[in-house]
């Protein structure tokens, strides 16, 4: 087992030799994740589009993709969310290794890749215990949107599932009004 201190070196040596690749500190074990497929970029290029046209920048907040959010769930935890809706001050919350501070994320989104587990379990715990307030989660894997919120005492309750053909509205919480669609969630296209 590796020293904690080289647990966060042996992931700064991943990310350089992997380029592309995602690399996070998960409940103290280091996550790989390959790049993302092109259907996958579409949802959140879709997604930021869809969030700037709601006002996302006239309610203060920033809408970004792939930002660290940094996890009390250990010394050097870490994830970088697929996208997250922000405070317009988040760069005031920076913690290190471009990791901000849980309380500035309104909303972080997942869409699941060929480690979906990761995004479907180990986070759903992780940001749980960070308080992430909405986690949504583009489940391609098993063709549903899933919707977490308001986590107590570092848990969520059952999330709210979505099929095909219905939308997703964000809560007020996340700070803009949007209606999203399940099937550009989990297909990228609209």
């Amino acid at each position: 087992m590796l020293h904690e201190s080289s647990l966060a070196d042996a992931a700064d040596r991943l990310w350089e030799e992997l380029p592309g690749h995602r690399v996070e500190i998960l409940n103290g074990s280091i996550v790989v994740t390959p790049p993302p497929d092109g259907p996958h970029q579409m949802t959140l290029s879709w997604l930021i589009v869809a969030c700037h046209q709601a006002g996302d920048r006239q309610a203060g907040l920033r809408t970004v993709a792939g930002i660290g959010l940094w996890l009390p769930t250990g010394p050097y935890d870490y994830a970088v969310p697929d996208l997250a809706i922000v405070d317009d001050d988040f760069h005031d919350a920076l913690v290190e290794k471009n990791c901000y501070a849980p309380h500035v994320f309104r909303l972080v989104l997942e869409v699941t890749s060929s480690n979906w587990t990761n995004d479907t379990a180990t986070k759903v715990d992780v940001y749980a215990r960070a308080s992430v307030p909405v986690y949504l989660i583009a489940d391609r894997r098993h063709d549903e949107v899933l919707l977490y919120t308001d986590p107590v005492d570092g848990k969520y309750s059952d999330p709210a599932r979505y099929k095909r053909g219905q939308t997703v509205p964000l809560p007020e919480s996340v700070g803009v009004t949007l209606d999203l669609s399940v099937d550009t969630l989990l297909d990228g296209d609209d």
